[in-house]
């Protein structure tokens, strides 16, 4: 799904692309046989399994990937940047995604080398 071309000037640059659910369900489709309608229940299932997971507060742990953590913020008062009028901020649950030291390595070691992004 992420297009990898020669670059003349930097060597190999990353074509930047938002990978959609479309997407997800057509890798499913070419890698697994199943028919598209088939892959595209398969990729909903799981993604609404894991929204659901999350919804009741638990962590969800996918391993060599990382895990999508459920975090209680609590009131605290904040500040308008804009007027610098004291706000209150109300309490929320937060998602955060962890990711693991297997998947951080293979992003460290891709084919850039792990440049950093050109602007």
């Amino acid at each position: 799904m992420i297009d990898w071309h020669g670059s003349p000037r930097a060597g190999l640059a990353m074509t930047r692309k938002t990978i959609t659910r479309a997407d997800l369900c057509e890798a499913v489709y070419q890698k697994v046989g199943l028919s598209r309608t088939e892959s595209a229940t398969l990729v909903e299932l799981v993604l609404k399994e894991i929204t659901d997971c999350l919804e009741r507060g638990e962590t969800v742990k996918l391993s060599s990937f990382g895990s999508f953590v459920v975090r209680k913020k609590g009131q605290r008062i904040g500040r308008n940047p804009k007027t610098g009028k004291e706000v209150p901020i109300s309490p929320r649950r937060v998602m955060v995604f962890k990711p693991s030291a297997i998947l951080k390595q293979r992003i460290n070691s891709g084919p850039d080398g792990g440049e950093p992004d050109e602007p």
